[in-house]
């Protein structure tokens, strides 16, 4: 009997050994699965050397893809039968749509067409160098796998996908940046987020409270953190409204890029200083602009989908705004809002696709291209019209742009002149300096020298009598 029971006990502490084996196993699993603590990771890359070098492939890119998606593609811009004003992914707060029925979104968000290869190979193209795709907007539903949050498109859909990663997987393949958009003030989905003020109390008294620090540190942190150790290299982090961010809020956001992706760039609305500035939508600059800068801007007139907004801008438009911007000094971010089946419009793709065609035989002039030297030509404010504010209206003009490179002035001729084209004086400077030593058309691909002539400081090219391209012809200076 004392040997049967010497051998129960025997087996009973095994198989308490193996039970405290595997409880131990599970544990490290379970905390290995859980997203890693900055401060406990080093770096996807090293520091850039200098601000220069991390800005870089930035001033070399000039063109990127903006995309938002999310939960807002399911009502398309209508709620409960009202077409709600307002671009698209405002919808919950335009209609003020209680977070109880808002979340009842996520039961019917399955984009079963969504094809990474498809949208990155629409991207690559249209000529864009990079990708921005919102991974968390104001609603506060994530569009990955977050485990800061169950709100997100892997819990909380039927989808169960997390489509973030296969798009940087895609991006990663076809060479193109991939960047996050993230909303880190705004969150309506959230009792201590700022912006819903229909469900919860006004942000002053959330702000005062403490309930949106602590919003901060329990999801918008944590996520931008996930962002950052989930996929690989992040080119960028687009965040947006800057509501209630102090220097101290924004400076966090500003340590865990940098501790964890140091060549990841932050735009300009974070509420703290970023790696460049943020135009206002849709807004590009008059005149030249000096620094890096991006102009954030949308194809029809929303940025998420809207079933009704049929107003897309054309390709002769997309491709004068790309060449004005550049000429400028700065970048364009052009946006497509999916569809909740995963499909970017058509029209979006087909006009996308025609700036594409044109950059392939003139992008020369536009990737790493510098701003204009001139200025005239950009237009200048009107000597009897004025705004709201009492300042004269910027009279805009349209025939013509200039991008330049060391050595090269690219002439943008989007209305062909008759004949030849007159060089005006450089801004600031007068023309006896320049001199051209070579003139032809960037489509030409035996770059047949025109004509050039000069009378003291004017400069005259002829040209054929019809253009090469009914967009934008450009036609190529090479000078001393």
């Amino acid at each position: 009997m004392k040997t049967l029971l010497n051998r129960v006990s025997h087996r009973a502490l095994t198989l308490a050994f193996l039970a405290a084996c595997l409880c131990l196993a599970t544990s490290c699993n379970r905390e290995a699965a859980q997203p890693a603590r900055a401060d406990a990771l080093k770096p996807i890359a090293p520091a850039p050397a200098s601000q220069d070098e991390k800005m870089a492939w930035f001033r070399e890119a000039k063109f990127g893809l903006f995309i938002h998606w999310g939960l807002y593609a399911v009502p398309a811009g209508t709620w409960k039968g009202e077409q709600i004003a307002g671009i698209g992914e405002w919808i919950m707060n335009r209609a003020k749509i209680p977070v109880k029925e808002y979340e009842q979104l996520a039961g019917q968000f399955n984009p079963v067409k969504f094809n990474a290869e498809e949208w990155v190979q629409m991207a690559k193209d249209a000529g864009m160098k990079y990708i921005v795709i919102t991974s968390k907007h104001h609603d506060g539903f994530a569009m990955y796998g977050s485990k800061a949050s169950k709100y997100n498109i892997v819990d909380a859909t039927p989808f169960q996908r997390d489509p973030l990663k296969e798009l940087a997987a895609a991006c990663a393949k076809h060479n193109i940046r991939f960047g996050f958009y993230y909303s880190q003030a705004q969150d309506w989905h959230e009792p201590g987020g700022a912006g819903n003020t229909w469900d919860f109390p006004p942000d002053p008294e959330k702000d005062k409270s403490g309930a949106y620090d602590q919003y901060l540190r329990d999801k918008a942190e944590p996520q931008v953190k996930e962002l950052l150790t989930g996929y690989g290299p992040v080119c960028l982090i687009w965040f947006d409204t800057p509501r209630m961010m102090t220097p101290e809020r924004g400076q966090r956001f500003v340590d865990i890029v940098h501790s964890l992706q140091p060549a990841c760039l932050i735009d300009g609305r974070l509420g703290t200083a970023g790696d460049y500035v943020s135009m206002g939508d849709n807004r590009i600059p008059n005149e030249v602009v000096k620094g890096d800068w991006e102009v954030p801007a949308t194809l029809n007139r929303t940025w998420g989908y809207k079933s009704y907004d049929n107003e897309w801008k054309t390709p002769e438009d997309l491709t004068f705004k790309l060449v004005d911007i550049v000429s400028k000094g700065g970048n364009y971010l052009l946006n497509v809002g999916p569809t909740a089946e995963g499909v970017i419009p058509q029209p979006s793709q087909d006009n996308l696709r025609a700036v594409g065609r044109w950059l392939k035989v003139n992008g020369e002039s536009i990737y790493g291209a510098g701003p204009t030297p001139f200025g005239a030509e950009l237009g200048s404010p009107s000597a009897t019209q004025k705004d709201k504010s009492g300042k004269p209206v910027f009279e805009a003009k349209t025939q013509w742009r200039c991008t330049t490179k060391p050595g090269k002035l690219y002439i943008h001729l989007f209305q062909w002149p008759a004949g030849s084209f007159e060089l005006p004086a450089m801004a600031g400077a007068n023309n006896h300096s320049l001199a051209i030593t070579k003139a032809y058309l960037l489509a030409d691909a035996r770059k047949k020298a025109l004509p050039v002539k000069q009378d003291g400081g004017k400069w005259s090219i002829s040209l054929p009598t019809t253009a090469p391209d009914k967009m934008d012809s450009v036609l190529v200076l090479e000078t001393k």
